[in-house]
């Protein structure tokens, strides 16, 4: 992987520690991997409320004992509780907050604001960690998760090295970043896919991993031929080993590996690696890894390896394209079928027993192929009579055999790439690390009395910092012959085989040739063990609230609720993606808009249309605000538009230091009434429902706030991928990044095209963040009945490419509807039958 000088050796930054390294567990197997292997922390989810649901993940009734065993190893454990959390979920989760608190859990990893405010009225004492699912990007998010109490933030995977210097020199807290891992192609906390597409929420742990699907680009109309390039969303996996001097520098407090549904092996490799590393790096030393290294981590899971975005964006790199699967090690390429006997230009070792896997093409209609290797040949003689290295056979021309029917020879390609999938041998070396007794163990130093007319004392402290102290009930006597020894006594007190614990300093007070039976310090050894180990059960003591918190914390909701004033007629807002649109609304007698233009210098044609009119007009902020981007929201503001629809931390921090009215949009995710109230003390006119709300959600958060504190979005194309990763420049361009792609974006209507036929409008935005929206627009047309029945104050309409004529009838549509001129529940078909895109129901759904 290529690497780039970044010159950030040279700037001044916070004083530097050495770095956690924190390894994922979703199960019990894979806690003990990464205990052996050398994490320093492990971070693991429980059964509700994480974002891997697929994951095996731990009981809370079992979290006393996970913690007590990671603190007999001087690791630290968190749990995540990265999701949205919804109204009726509240109270449960108080309520497990209490079982985290009592069982000693180091930290919690959260995305939702409301659950922050909820953990520090719960209690001072226990660590919260900013999730990457809650998009921080800039030093103002930092400075958001430490109002809200957070002491460390986990940085969005789309920050290069440079810009994670920025933010460290802008922010105070500690910052954790990913270095190894498959990626999302979409912003953690901003991908909107599973619900569009598969009716659930990747912000509540259920991805539906749609962008490792195949899409064809449609460009003006036309299907841009790609060769065998089809997953064009599906990013190569993160692999920073050869960067963590460079992190290390820059202050990173936590290195972190992703895979919470990877297998123990994957865990125990990759922690090893990453644990070489950074004691290398940490001692001055190269960090050097050897081609069997790397293909050993490929092995356990490699969609091919990449630094991702910290090299900075090159969209050439990012994505291949000609796979989405686990691929493993590039074995070479099919040269020849004789025989039973497939011949292969190797590119790397194979041995008999390996795994490999042929690739397919379906354009060729040529199937993707696998099997064990049963022998290598290589010059008519087969390996087994050969001297070769451990890995097998490398380098040059070789013949594969395989089992009876397992590889349909005439099926094969030349060319066809071969790919080593599995090496059962390196997964065998892989489970011993972490099967059978302990590997890693814990120093303990013991001090040992043993005095005449005294009882034998037992002293113990174990590098991990936990203490015991035990001593015999009698007296010792005086040895008639073989009185005790410091050597005597330390070889018994050695005997540790089965725990976790290695002898280390012994110091021993003998006085008065004392009788010290082998039989009495065997007893004292193993109760000092069961003190030391009980002591790691024991967590320090932290302050928690007497009474539930929640009751209190929504005090001022309950007093703003009796204070809510008479209901009235909803107010319809629209939001709109052109002039040609604002003016359509306005014609159709919208008095409150958004504007979110592709290029944002025609903002001022837009303020000009609304200012011949009494109405009121927000420009829409970007999703994302990088370091050095902070001068979009003072462009914004100099439009002369009425306020702002803020959709990230960096928002919110410019509209309340300079009084700009505004509106805080779905990206920021408010689904529950905590995280409305947050926004709503921050300055905010209103709150868009988080588009992850189903409709019995929606109405639970519709009961719990003021009514005119909340915006519903009720006809929508959602907005499913924001990416870093622009398809425009990876595809329709010879550049690499925006300095030098030509702004394909400006000059073609592009579409993806999905597996059914569906085509998906892609943007780019003024910071080149692509957005791939769904073909078909959302509507809550059969639920305005309800939404009437419940005052809500504000409703929106969202726009993309419709026309004018079309924007106005949709919204004539709509206030016939809520005006009761229309039934609402038959809507949906005039507005299909009015919109070439059609309608799917998407999250608002009540789902079963």
């Amino acid at each position: 992987m290529a690497t780039v000088e970044l010159g950030i050796e040279r700037t001044a930054l916070p004083a530097r520690a050495k770095p956690e390294l924190l390894a994922p567990a979703g199960d019990r197997t894979c806690l003990i991997a990464a205990v052996e292997n050398g994490a320093d922390a492990i971070y693991f989810g429980l059964a509700r409320h994480n974002a891997r649901a697929r994951a095996t993940n731990f009981d809370g009734a079992d979290l006393p004992e996970v913690m007590a065993l990671l603190h007999r190893r001087g690791v630290r454990g968190y749990v995540t509780l990265n999701t949205l959390i919804f109204p009726s979920e509240l109270e449960d989760v108080e309520a497990t907050l209490l079982l985290i608190v009592e069982a000693g859990v180091d930290a919690v990893i959260i995305q939702d604001i409301g659950l922050a405010r909820l953990i520090r009225a719960l209690t001072p004492d226990l660590e919260i960690h900013a999730s990457t699912q809650m998009s921080v990007t800039s030093a103002e998010g930092v400075r958001l998760a430490q109002e809200l109490g957070c002491s460390r933030v986990i940085l969005a995977r789309e920050l290069s090295l440079v810009e994670i210097q920025h933010v460290r020199q802008g922010s105070e807290l500690p910052v954790e970043v990913f270095v190894h891992g498959a990626l999302c192609v979409a912003y953690s906390g901003q991908c909107l896919t599973s619900e569009a597409l598969g009716g659930r929420s990747a912000n509540r742990g259920e991805c539906a991993q749609a962008c490792r699907l195949p899409y064809e680009i449609i460009c003006d109309g036309e299907r841009v031929d790609l060769d065998n390039i089809q997953y064009l969303l599906s990013p190569q996996d993160l692999a920073a080993y050869d960067l963590i001097p460079r992190l290390i520098n820059l202050g990173v407090t936590s290195l972190k590996i992703e895979g919470r549904l990877k297998t123990p092996e994957y865990v125990a490799n990759i922690t090893q690696h990453y644990r070489r590393a950074i004691d290398a790096a940490w001692a001055g030393q190269p960090v050097e890894f050897t081609a069997r290294d790397v293909r050993e981590m490929e092995l356990s899971f490699s969609r091919g390896f990449s630094h991702g975005f910290l090299d900075g964006n090159n969209h050439k790199v990012l994505v291949r394209g000609d796979h989405a699967k686990k691929r493993g090690v590039f074995l070479g390429r099919v040269i020849g079928v004789s025989g039973g006997k497939v011949r292969i230009d190797l590119a790397a070792p194979i041995k008999g027993g390996d795994g490999v896997v042929f690739d397919g093409d379906e354009r060729l209609g040529v199937p993707e192929q696998g099997g064990r290797v049963y022998e290598v040949f290589r010059a008519g003689r087969s390996s087994r009579s050969q001297a070769s290295e451990p890995e097998g056979i490398s380098a040059g021309p070789a013949e594969l055999t395989f089992g009876s029917g397992a590889i349909d020879g005439r099926r094969l390609q030349i060319g066809q790439s071969v790919w080593k999938t599995d090496d059962p041998e390196l997964s065998r070396r892989l489970r011993k690390t972490f099967e059978g007794p302990p590997h890693r163990k814990v120093d303990v130093q013991l001090r040992v009395r043993a005095v005449t007319g005294e009882p034998l004392s037992l002293a113990g402290r174990t590098s991990t910092g936990f203490s015991a102290f035990v001593q015999s009930e009698t007296p010792l006597v005086r040895a008639e012959n073989l009185p005790a020894t410091a050597t005597a006594l330390r070889d018994q007190l050695d005997r540790l085989g089965g725990t976790v614990y290695h002898l280390g300093d012994v110091e021993t007070e003998i006085v008065g040739e004392p009788l010290v039976p082998k039989s009495l310090v065997n007893g004292l050894r193993r109760e000092l063990i069961a003190q030391l180990d009980e002591a790691a059960r024991q967590s320090c003591p932290r302050r928690v609230a007497a009474e539930p918190v929640l009751p209190v914390l929504k005090r001022e909701l309950t007093a703003a609720l009796e204070r809510e004033p008479q209901q009235s007629e909803p107010q319809l807002s629209v939001l709109c993606r052109n002039t040609e649109q604002i003016e359509a609304a306005l014609a159709a007698g919208v008095t409150t808009l958004y504007a979110e233009y592709q290029d944002i210098k025609l903002y001022k044609d837009a303020v000009a249309a609304v200012r011949q009119t009494s109405a009121s007009l927000f420009l829409a902020s970007p999703r994302i605000e990088k370091p050095g981007e902070g001068n979009i929201f003072r462009f914004l503001t100099k439009q002369g538009a009425d306020g702002l629809l803020v959709r990230n931390a960096g928002g919110l921090h410019y509209c309340a230091e300079h009084e700009v009215p505004f509106v805080a949009d779905f990206a920021l995710n408010a689904a529950n009434e905590l995280t409305v109230e947050f926004f709503k003390a921050r300055g905010a006119l209103r709150v868009t429902a988080s588009y992850d709300l189903n409709f019995d959600q929606l109405e639970d958060l519709l009961a719990a706030v003021p009514r005119t504190w909340l915006e519903v979005v009720i006809h929508q194309q959602i907005p499913m991928f924001h990416m870093e990763h622009c398809v425009f420049c990876a595809f329709l361009s010879p550049g690499t990044d925006a300095t030098n792609c030509g702004r394909p974006c400006d000059h073609h209507d592009v579409k993806l095209r999905d597996r059914v036929g569906k085509e998906h409008p892609l943007k780019a935005d003024v910071g080149c963040r692509n957005t791939l929206y769904n073909a078909v627009p959302q509507t809550a047309a059969e639920y305005l009945p309800r939404l009437l029945h419940r005052g809500v104050g504000h409703l929106r309409i969202e726009f993309l490419d419709d026309a004018p004529q079309v924007v106005g009838r949709t919204i004539s549509l709509y206030r016939d509807a809520l005006e009761g001129r229309r039934d609402p529940a038959t809507l949906w078909r005039e507005l299909k039958a009015s919109n070439r895109y059609g309608v799917t129901r998407g999250p608002l759904a009540v789902l079963g």
